[in-house]
């Protein structure tokens, strides 16, 4: 955890060669939104206005969660090991897109509670599923820091490698239910106002849910001034890995992109461990699940995509990939103002 000490701002130099260089372009200023901002945020990051995704990965963390057991979920807590042998094995959506993207999947098993066998699984199991929030505290101090740690070092691997934007992903039964019960602290809401169906449950299954999450901070008197205790009570193994994949971005210098919900409450963990993380977070989009929203805004992050997406594995997040792709094919190689004889666009006040 010492590492987090090493974060610094990103270089705001190489941001505004960025932008300057998005102003020589014959278009209005600012022509492509949030996308010219992105494309900034990543040469910070980068330290070069000669941005690079071309190497690009998305991970995914494996995790079960002990909240299961009280019937807040639709599906039962088998799946996240099928799941994670489908991810593994290529055929799951995330890797379809990831295909099309150009994209490699790492599969993390951080917490799945069977043994997985699959070669294809990055095997870095630190429990076997959490606890129930329910009626105790999801896991131990200790293994909160250690799920986060693992997520930093899998960012510190993937830079060797030479990865330069990394998708948060997740696959874990029972997540949106740690991660609305975090969301509801961190955000200091009550539980009803930030927790929605996730995967699909009826209005009986999320009064359950809700009434859950509320008996689960009442038990355990989270600090919202100690993420690492909100997440240790609340939290899942798979949330813990994500949140250090983003502390592992802003160590290591490179670029994570947010997904939905569960992703974005590690990204707030990560925000409150470590506000200058956010410097290196990306926001791909908005998802349905109420907290998603007010979490971007909390850690100042704007959504590129609103398409009511929730499916997970990080499929929100890597669709933002060719977007910026895009962007970075106009940034680099249309045509200059100086190049056909007009003149520049001025900001009017």
């Amino acid at each position: 955890m010492e590492r987090i000490q090493n974060i610094l701002p990103t270089d705001k130099t190489a941001y505004a060669r960025s932008k300057e260089r998005w102003n020589h372009i014959a278009k209005p200023l600012n022509g492509l939104g949030l996308l010219e901002n992105q494309i900034q945020k990543i040469a910070a990051v980068q330290k070069n206005s000669h941005v690079d995704i071309s190497h690009r990965a998305a991970v995914i963390m494996c995790a079960d969660n002990g909240v299961t057991k009280e019937n807040v979920t639709q599906s039962d807590s088998s799946v996240t090991a099928i799941c994670a042998e489908n991810i593994a094995a290529g055929n799951a959506s995330i890797n379809k897109l990831a295909e099309v993207f150009k994209a490699e999947v790492v599969t993390v098993d951080i917490g799945i509670k069977t043994d997985m066998v699959n070669a294809g699984i990055l095997n870095k199991k630190i429990a076997y599923g959490t606890k129930n929030m329910a009626k105790e505290p999801a896991m131990t101090r200790l293994q909160a820091e250690n799920s986060i740690c693992t997520g930093m070092d899998i960012v510190r691997n993937l830079q060797k490698d030479g990865i330069k934007i990394i998708v948060s992903g997740e696959m874990g039964i029972g997540n949106t239910t740690t991660a609305a019960a975090i969301s509801s602290v961190m955000l200091g809401l009550p539980p009803k106002s930030v927790t929605g169906r996730g995967a699909g449950i009826d209005s009986a299954g999320l009064k359950r849910k809700i009434a859950v999450i509320e008996r689960a901070i009442e038990m355990h008197s989270p600090d919202k001034n100690d993420p690492i205790d909100v997440l240790a009570k609340l939290g899942g193994l798979d949330i813990g890995g994500m949140t250090g994949l983003f502390l592992g971005g802003a160590v290591y210098g490179v670029p994570v992109i947010i997904d939905g919900l569960i992703s974005a409450a590690s990204a707030l963990l990560a925000y409150h461990i470590a506000p200058l993380s956010a410097e290196y977070m990306l926001a791909s989009h908005v998802s349905s699940e109420p907290a998603s929203k007010m979490i971007l805004e909390k850690i100042g992050l704007k959504p590129v995509i609103h398409a009511g997406l929730h499916l997970g594995e990080g499929t929100g997040g890597i669709m933002l990939l060719p977007l910026l792709d895009g962007a970075i094919s106009v940034y680099r190689s249309a045509h200059k103002f100086d190049d056909i004889g007009i003149e520049r666009y001025v900001k009017l006040k």
